[in-house]
């Protein structure tokens, strides 16, 4: 990914009218059991719910009229298609959503209440199912990870966590196919050099951290995992580079320990995190990412979109 600091400058003034600039919490309650100095980072109160909604805008403001007026597709794992779905809307065009139909009903009706077509099918088939919506109705595709642009508007929080926090050491984040920790990481360290960025990704899809250690895109086998959000099997070919040029490395997290930050983060940070956003707080948790009590560490809380059965879920884990 050939970018500049000024690149995330313009996505970030491209973008601004359509999200929020979330806060950076300081959280001081969560210090003791994670070991740090913590900070958020809360996409969670994102208009829709995540960090998505930075790169759809970004993507969709990008296109050209006549291109966005013929609509937009994607193959989504739920807070991509409802990010694009909310964009869609407010851009005057028609978006279509394809969705795994073991997506959160929550995340599905999401999209639905803003007036996107959905199309389920099976986690890895939507993007073949996406490509081919595209070619029959003559829409855009917009990915959800695996593009310069979304690249681009992810790395827009990484601006404001440094602009915020300049003495900030280390900021974890969520990875699936790679563009927030891609984006986030370019424009972090084109910042502050010295500060580290880490991803964390579900132990049952660890396509980063195999991919990392043999130097090569890799597809790994998929696996059942609480973190809905993080379905990928393959890091993004745009997203890989990047990441292996900027990110410091890429820890796996069980989903119990996992489950044990979403806790966390909510008794005691009073914050409710999806499960897929507080992978971070369970790799600092399961001392897969080493942090020190006196370093300050950002803890990017991806989305918020989570059910009530999920938060029940909590009162089971150990």
């Amino acid at each position: 990914m050939a970018v500049t600091l000024n690149t995330f400058r313009d996505a970030r003034r491209r973008i601004a009218p359509y999200i929020l600039g979330t806060p950076l919490l300081r959280l001081p309650a969560l210090d003791s059991p994670l070991g740090c100095k913590v900070y958020v980072k809360a996409e969670c109160l994102q208009i829709t719910g995540a960090f998505k909604l930075r790169g759809a805008m970004n993507k969709l403001l990008s296109l050209p009229a006549e291109q966005l007026a013929r609509g937009v597709c994607a193959a989504s794992s739920g807070n991509h298609g409802r990010a694009l779905a909310y964009g869609a809307k407010q851009l005057g065009t028609s978006a279509v959503i394809v969705i795994p139909r073991t997506a959160p009903e929550i995340k599905i009706e999401g999209i639905r209440a803003l007036g996107a077509e959905v199309v389920l099918s099976d986690a890895d088939a939507r993007f073949a199912v996406a490509e081919t919506i595209s070619q029959e109705r003559g829409m855009t595709i917009v990915p959800p990870y695996d593009d310069e642009a979304i690249m681009a508007g992810q790395g827009t929080l990484g601006l404001e966590i440094m602009e915020e926090c300049p003495e900030m050491d280390m900021v974890i984040t969520p990875v699936s196919g790679g563009g927030l920790l891609s984006g986030t990481a370019a424009a972090v360290k084109g910042v502050s050099p010295r500060t580290r960025v880490f991803g964390a990704e579900p132990d049952a899809l660890p396509r980063y951290s195999e991919s990392l250690a043999v130097g090569r895109r890799v597809t790994v086998e998929r696996h059942e995992s609480v973190a809905d959000a993080l379905v990928s099997v393959t890091p993004g070919e745009h997203c890989f580079p990047c990441v292996q040029q900027y990110a410091d490395g890429v820890a796996p997290v069980s989903d119990e320990y996992l489950l044990k930050g979403m806790r966390l983060l909510l008794t005691e940070g009073k914050l409710l995190g999806e499960p897929s956003a507080c992978t971070g707080l369970g790799a600092v948790l399961q001392k897969r990412i080493a942090v020190k009590p006196d370093e300050r560490v950002c803890f990017v809380i991806s989305g918020g979109n989570t059910s009530l059965a999920q938060v029940n879920a909590l009162t089971k884990i150990n």
